[in-house]
C-alpha cells in the first residue's frame, strides 16, 4: 500500500494517530502490527494477523532482542524529511501540486475541442469521446500498481517514471494521424499518470508535521480539486485560437516541465531513506545486524501487489459503508465530467458562446469549489462539538449531510435554467457554483467518514474508492452529449436531480445506523457515539 493516502491529508481533525501515521510512515503498510507478521498473515483478504497486536516501539524492541541494531532518523541530523529546511518542504510541496495539476488538468483539457479531431481524423464524435474515457480509466486501475511499486523502489522512481511515460504518451496524441493512435496514446497516458494520485498524499506528510500542514494542505488542495475544472478553461481558448492539437501540445510541454521537477526533486519516503542508512552502514561497519524496521517487516513484491489488488475488491463488495459511499462519490464524480459535455450544450449550442467564454464558464464550480474550502474548517468546530465525549466516525457526516441537500437544489436550477436561451445566463452559473459547492463538502466528509471508520486499513479503503469512482467516471463521455440531446436538456438534468435525491438519505443513515454497521466488520472501527446521559449517570455512579 501507499503510505497514508492522500484523502487522509485533507481531514481536520487528523483521522489517523500519531501512532497510525508512524505506522505507515516508517513501515508503509497498513493493517494491525503484528510480531513478525510478515511470517504469519496467510489471507491477504482478511487482514487478521496470525498474533497479537503491537505497537512500533514494541515491534522494535523485539527485533532489537533478536540482536538487530535497527537504524532510525538521527535527531537533528537532518536527515528526517520533517527536519529539512523550510524551502526544500516547500519546492517539494509546489512540485508535487504542480504533478497532480498536470493529471487533473489532463484529464479534462481535451473537452475544450472535442469536435475537431473528428473533423481532422475523420472519426466518429463517439471515438473521439474515448480518449477522455481511457485516460480516466487509468486513474482506477495505475495506483493498484504504483502504490506497491512505490515501497519497493521508492516515491522520486516512480515520479520520475510515470511523468516521464505521460510525457512520452501524450506525443502520439499530438501528432495523430487517425483515431486509434489517439485513443491507445490517451489510454497508456492515464496509466502513466495515476501515480501522482496515489503517492502525493504520503509525500506530503513525508515533509509536514500534522500542526504544520495547514498552508501546505491549502495550496495543494486547489490543485486537486480545482484541477480538472482549469482544463476546461484552457482548452476552450487553446482550441479555438490554435487548434485541437496545440491542446496537447501545450499539456506535453507542461508535463516536460513536472518531468524536470522529479529529477531534482528528492526522495522523502522514510522507509527508503532508512533502507539506504542501513545499507551504508552495512557496507561501513561489515556489520550485517544494521537493518531498518521496514527491511525486517516487509512482505515481498508479489505479496505487496496481491495485497493491493485483492483487499481493496474484497472491501469494495463485502464493507456496506465502502460500497454506499464509494456509489455516492461515484454519482458526483459522474456529475463533475457530465457538466464538461453539459456546459458547452448550455452556453455554446443554446446561447451561441464561443468556445473560449464557454471554456470560463467553469470558474462558477471552481468558485463554488473555493467557497467549500473556505468552509472546511467549520467541519473542525461541529466535530470537536459532537465528540466531547470520545471520537466516533459519524461526527464527519454533517458537512456531507448538509451537501446532500444542496446537491439537488444546483441541479434542478441547472436542469430549469440551462435549457432556455432566454433565461439568463447567470442562472446556470449559480448552479454550477452550487454543484462546485456541493462537491467539495461531499467528497471531503465522505472520505473522512471512510478513513475514520477503517483507520487501520485506510489506503485500501481510499483504493476501493477511486477504483469505482474513476471506473464510474470513464463511462461518462460515452453517454453524456447522447443523455442530453436525445433525452432533451431539461429532462437529462432533472433525471441528475432526481437520482441525486434519491440517494440523498445515506449519510443521513449512516449517521444515525452506521455504529450498527461498523459493529458487524471486522475491519471497521468500534468506536461507539456516547450520549451525554451516559456521562451523567458514570459521574453520579462515581459519587
Amino acid at each position: 500500500m501507499s503510505s497514508e493516502p492522500i484523502e487522509a491529508e485533507f481531514i481536520s481533525p487528523p483521522a489517523l494517530t500519531n501512532t497510525q501515521e508512524d505506522e505507515y510512515r516508517v513501515l508503509d503498510r497498513e493493517g494491525p502490527l503484528s510480531r513478525h507478521s510478515t511470517r504469519t498473515e496467510t489471507f491477504v483478504g482478511s487482514g487478521t494477523p496470525g498474533s497479537p497486536e503491537v505497537t512500533l516501539k514494541e515491534l522494535e524492541a523485539d527485533r532489537t532482542r533478536e540482536g538487530y541494531h535497527i537504524v532510525s532518523f538521527e535527531k537533528g541530523a537532518g536527515e528526517d524529511p520533517r527536519e529539512w529546511s523550510p524551502a526544500q518542504k516547500w519546492f517539494i510541496t509546489m512540485a508535487t501540486s504542480f504533478l497532480c495539476l498536470a493529471v487533473a488538468m489532463g484529464s479534462s483539457i481535451i473537452t475544450g475541442d472535442v469536435v475537431g479531431p473528428s473533423l481532422t481524423l475523420h472519426t466518429q464524435q463517439e471515438i473521439t469521446m474515448l480518449t477522455m474515457t481511457c485516460f480516466v480509466m487509468g486513474f482506477g486501475f495505475g495506483p493498484l500498481f504504483f502504490a506497491p511499486l512505490s515501497e519497493l523502489f521508492g516515491r522520486k522512481p516512480i515520479y520520475c517514471v510515470s511523468i516521464f511515460f505521460y510525457f512520452i504518451f501524450t506525443l502520439p496524441s499530438a501528432l495523430a494521424k487517425n483515431g486509434a493512435t489517439l485513443i491507445i496514446g490517451r489510454m497508456l497516458a492515464g496509466l502513466a499518470a495515476s501515480a501522482p494520485m496515489c503517492n502525493v498524499g504520503g509525500t506530503i506528510a513525508d515533509v509536514w508535521s500534522i500542526e504544520q500542514r495547514g498552508a501546505p494542505m491549502a495550496i495543494f488542495s486547489v490543485t486537486i480539486f480545482l484541477g480538472p475544472c482549469v482544463g476546461p478553461l484552457l482548452g476552450g481558448w487553446i482550441g479555438m485560437r490554435a487548434g485541437w492539437r496545440w491542446i496537447y501540445w501545450v499539456l506535453f510541454i507542461f508535463v516536460g516541465v513536472c518531468f524536470i521537477f522529479t529529477l531534482i526533486m528528492p526522495e522523502t519516503l522514510a522507509p527508503v531513506l532508512l533502507r539506504n542508512k542501513a545499507e551504508k552502514l552495512r557496507k561501513d561497519t561489515g556489520d550485517d545486524k544494521y537493518r531498518s524496521l521496514e527491511e525486517l517487516e516487509k512482505k515481498p513484491l508479489s505479496e505487496s501487489i496481491k495485497i493491493a489488488l485483492v483487499r481493496p475488491l474484497v472491501m469494495m463488495f463485502t464493507e456496506p459503508i465502502i460500497i454506499f459511499m464509494s456509489f455516492y462519490l461515484a454519482f458526483v464524480y459522474c456529475l463533475l465530467y457530465l457538466l464538461f459535455f453539459a456546459f458547452p450544450i448550455a452556453f455554446a449550442e443554446i446561447r451561441g458562446w464561443n468556445p473560449g467564454m464557454t471554456g470560463v464558464s467553469f470558474i462558477s464550480i471552481m468558485f463554488g469549489s473555493f467557497l467549500a474550502i473556505v468552509i472546511i474548517p467549520l467541519q473542525e468546530k461541529v466535530y470537536k462539538r459532537a465528540t466531547k465525549n470520545g471520537d466516533f466516525p459519524e461526527a464527519r457526516l454533517y458537512l456531507m449531510m448538509v451537501a446532500a441537500l444542496v446537491l439537488p437544489f444546483g441541479l434542478f436550477l441547472f436542469a430549469f435554467t440551462g435549457a432556455y436561451a432566454h433565461v439568463h445566463w447567470i442562472a446556470p452559473l449559480i448552479s454550477g457554483v452550487i454543484f462546485g459547492f456541493a462537491m467539495i463538502l461531499l467528497y471531503i466528509s465522505a472520505n473522512s467518514y471512510v478513513i475514520d471508520s477503517y483507520s487501520s486499513y485506510a489506503a485500501s479503503a481510499i483504493a476501493a474508492k477511486t477504483l469505482l469512482r474513476s471506473e464510474a467516471g470513464a463511462t461518462v463521455p460515452l453517454f453524456a452529449e447522447q443523455m442530453f440531446h436525445k433525452m432533451g436538456f431539461q429532462y437529462a438534468g432533472l433525471l441528475l436531480a432526481l437520482f441525486s435525491c434519491v440517494i440523498g438519505p445515506i449519510p443521513f443513515i449512516f449517521f444515525f445506523y452506521g455504529h450498527k454497521i461498523r459493529a458487524r466488520s471486522k475491519k471497521a472501527s468500534q468506536m461507539q457515539r456516547i450520549p451525554d446521559s451516559h456521562i451523567v449517570q458514570a459521574e453520579k455512579g462515581g459519587e
